[in-house]
This record gives structure tokens, sequence and C-alpha cells, in this order.
């Protein structure tokens, strides 16, 4: 008797583990987004971020990344790290950088330097930092600090691929040529969605000999 009621334990708890593995599996959703302006144009190079997402990313070590500079220009010309990691400035041209930036989430400068600083910079707070060179005008770039692991950017159709574990879930959508003030994002909320049409309003990007209005302290 005991052992014909181990068995009919046994056998519960297989099918209620079955259960709890496919009732997890069928509450994760891939979810497309397709980012795009005002007139209908897929925008690529759009940051997409889930909020509130638990991350570990404290406890290990982050890759130092790359932020060249090339033909007076930077080189990605937008950077995505996570909050925390360092970035390192090598100047690829022939010719002296001088890197600086007054954005509130890592105001710094490299001054007028050649080939390789002396080390990375650590940018520890999350938000968007506008790049500069006060010699090269034309010269613009962006590093996009993110507080989540789970951070996207959308590819040159404007779309982003992402797998949810719940919903509803926020994320936020931020692009560097939106009319809204470069320290905003826009804050959106996935229910059930399988995909997604998000509308960012931009600007045309400045000319490139000018740094236009990005570079002044408490627009950045």
């Amino acid at each position: 008797m005991f052992k014909r009621a181990f068995q009919k334990c046994t056998k519960h708890s297989y099918f209620l583990a079955i259960g709890l593995f496919y009732s997890q599996f069928a509450s994760s959703a891939n979810t497309s987004l397709i980012i795009e302006d005002q007139h209908g144009q897929k925008l690529s190079g759009a940051v997409v971020e889930l909020i509130n997402v638990s991350t570990h990313a404290a406890s290990k070590t982050l890759p130092v990344a790359v932020m060249d500079q090339v033909h007076k220009q930077f080189l990605p010309e937008l950077l995505v790290v996570q909050q925390g990691q360092q970035v390192n400035f090598p100047n690829s041209d022939n010719i002296r950088h001088h890197v600086y930036s007054f954005s509130q989430a890592k105001p710094f400068q490299l001054r007028l330097y050649s080939g390789q600083p002396k080390e990375p910079i650590t940018f520890d707070q999350q938000g968007v930092v506008v790049l500069g060179c006060n010699i090269h005008d034309s010269m613009v770039g962006y590093i996009y600090v993110a507080s989540s692991e789970r951070v996207y950017k959308s590819d040159k159709d404007g779309i982003v691929s992402m797998s949810l574990e719940t919903t509803p879930t926020q994320l936020s959508v931020w692009h560097p040529l939106q009319t809204a003030p470069l320290e905003n994002k826009k804050i959106i909320t996935i229910n059930s969605q399988k995909q997604l049409l998000v509308t960012v309003n931009t600007s045309s990007p400045a000319p490139r000999n000018t740094f236009g209005s990005k570079f002044k302290a408490g627009n950045d």
C-alpha cells in the first residue's frame, strides 16, 4: 500500500513539474518592435531598453568598450554600454583630437592627444552622453549607458526582436535624432502583442560643421 501511494505521489509530482515547465515556456513571448519616424521611414540605431529588469551586471566583469576616432568621426557613432562599463577612446587619425562631453550622465574631457589615451573612462551613471571634439566641430558621437542588461538596437529595417518572460512589460525607446530632449526616453508598455509599431519624431541631422544645441549643458 505504501509502495502504491509512493508511486502515485511520484507520478503526480512528475506531471506537476511538466505542467510548470510548459506554463513557464508558454509565458515567454517573442515580440518584435518596428520603429519608424513620423514620416513612416524605418529608424535604424534606435535603442530599446527593458525597464525594471533585475540585472547582475555589477557582479560580473564587463569588457572595455571602444569608441574610436577615424577620419574625424567617432566610430561607432552610437555606442551602447552597461552602467559601470569602461570605454577606451583610441585616436586612429594622424591628427590630434580633444574629446569631451558636457552631458550630465558623464562630463569629462580628454585633452589634445593622439594614439592611445592613458586609461579608459568609466561610465557609472545611466543616461545619454553626447561626445564632441574641441578641435573639430563636425565630430559628434553618442554613448548610451544602459541600466539594464536587456538593451537592444534596431537594425537597418527599424526592427528589434526580443523574448519577454512576462507581460505586461515596460520598455524605453530612444534615438539620437529624436525631437524630444536627448535625455528623454519614450516609455511604452507591451501587453501580449507579437508585433508593435513605435513612432519616434525625429529631426534632420545638424550640419556637420556645427555642434548645434546638443552640447549645451542642460540639453544633453
